[in-house]
Order: C-alpha cells, then structure tokens, then sequence
C-alpha cells in the first residue's frame, strides 16, 4: 500500500518525507520483495521530481537496491541522450524554417531534462510561427 501511495502522491509537497519512509520499510523486508518494490515504485512515479529523489535515495542510502538502481542509471544514459537529441531538433527545426530564437527561447529548451515536454515542443516547433508559439500552454 506504501508503494502505491508514493506513486499516486507523486507531487505531493512531502513526497521526499513519504519516500523516505518507504525506503526504510523496504529495509526491513526480505530483500527480494524488497527490490521488486523499489523498482515497482521508480517505474510508478514515471519522469517526476520523485523519480529522482527516488533514485537518490535507492543509491545513496540503501547498498543492497544498487544493482537495481545502477541498470536504472545506464538506461537513465540512453534517456538524457535523447533529451539532448531532441533538444537539438527542436533548435534546428525553428532554424531551418527562419523562425527566429532568442537566447532565452534557446536556453529554456536546451534547460529541459523532460522528454516528454520536449516531445509535445518538437511537434509544436514544426507549425509554430514563433519560438515562444513553441512554449504555448493554451
């Protein structure tokens, strides 16, 4: 239940209190049980804040979850290249088709860490006639 109460309170304002308690009680289970609920409850919390004081927890404090949490990190790799990559393509995108970036426009894409935010930009930047048309919420 601890497990999917992180998951579901993945924005809540103490989540890093909610998941150090998990931790511990992880601590006291059978390891086995144990690392299966903590990669359960990474994949759970998804590209959040959490995630990665879930992480940091897993790999700071807690020796035994390392061999999981380090194929997490080499999969992590793989990710913040494609964050890179798509970064790029958004960039080069707005400059192929003349659409003017300003520094700050420029230096907020290549500022995202979320792929999934850069996903919806890149389409955005294919149609949109300004950089900031890329940001639009609306």
């Amino acid at each position: 239940m601890a497990v999917f109460s992180a998951i579901t309170h993945s924005n809540h304002h103490d989540i890093a209190g909610m998941l150090d308690a998990l931790a511990k009680a992880l601590l006291a289970m059978d390891a086995d049980a144990a690392a299966v609920f903590a990669e359960f409850t990474e994949a759970g919390l998804g590209a959040t804040r959490a995630r990665d004081i879930w992480r940091n927890l897993m790999g700071t404090g807690l020796s035994h979850f390392r061999g999981i949490v380090a194929e997490s990190f080499r999969d992590e790799g793989r990710i913040e290249g494609r964050v890179e990559g798509r970064a790029e393509d958004i960039l080069r995108i707005l400059t192929v088709r003349g659409v003017p970036v300003p520094d700050e426009a420029r230096q907020r894409v290549t500022a995202c860490t979320d792929l999934a935010v850069l996903d919806v930009w890149f389409e955005r930047a294919v149609t949109a006639p300004t950089a900031d048309a890329v940001f639009d919420e609306s």
